[in-house]
């Protein structure tokens, strides 16, 4: 009798122990993605060294804390003028639902999906919820050679970022 292939009935496929990546802390290099934005365009993280950026990680799309926060944004940019940084919101919807939501909101920020893989970008930053199938609402500041000079979260989904924790963040990289 031949044997089976791994994995057909009968057989047990080996156990994954592979733990979930942890957050960048303060002071590593930010793991390197491309991303499309909104207009289809590639995004790279590497491609934006020499300007500080602020990755924005946000659960979903047509949502009203996400939409406050990013409109939050919008609405006032001088802390990150001041600083020179470039935001890149991110999260796990399409590209197209994320064009139709940042055209009738104004954002002139790119807004990246990390939908397929899914959530692979959200999971390398530690930052996937795997229940829900979204990013955790959490931002990475990153200095102008790609290095993390501030993380900060929400404590869950419900509970916006507070526009000071940004403005100290910034504060750090300006």
């Amino acid at each position: 009798m031949g044997e089976e292939p791994a994995g057909s009935l009968g057989q047990k496929l080996p156990e994954a122990h592979e733990e979930a990546p942890t957050m960048p802390a303060v002071g590593d290099l930010a793991p390197d993605f491309t991303l499309k934005d909104q207009h289809g365009n590639d995004v790279t993280l590497s491609a934006l060294r020499g300007t500080p950026v602020v990755i924005v990680f946000y659960p979903f799309t047509f949502t009203g804390v996400c939409h406050g926060e990013l409109c939050e944004i919008r609405d006032d940019p001088s802390a990150f003028e001041r600083s020179g940084a470039k935001v890149l919101a991110i999260s796990c919807d399409s590209r197209h639902s994320q064009r139709i939501w940042a055209e009738e909101q104004g954002f002139t920020f790119p807004v990246l999906s990390d939908f397929w893989p899914h959530g692979a970008v959200a999971e390398e930053y530690g930052v996937f919820n795997a229940a829900l199938g979204c990013a955790n609402r959490a931002t990475f500041v990153l200095d102008r050679d790609g290095v993390v000079s501030s993380t900060f979260a929400s404590p869950d989904l419900g509970t916006p970022r507070a526009k000071a924790e940004y403005e100290a963040a910034l504060a750090k990289v300006s």
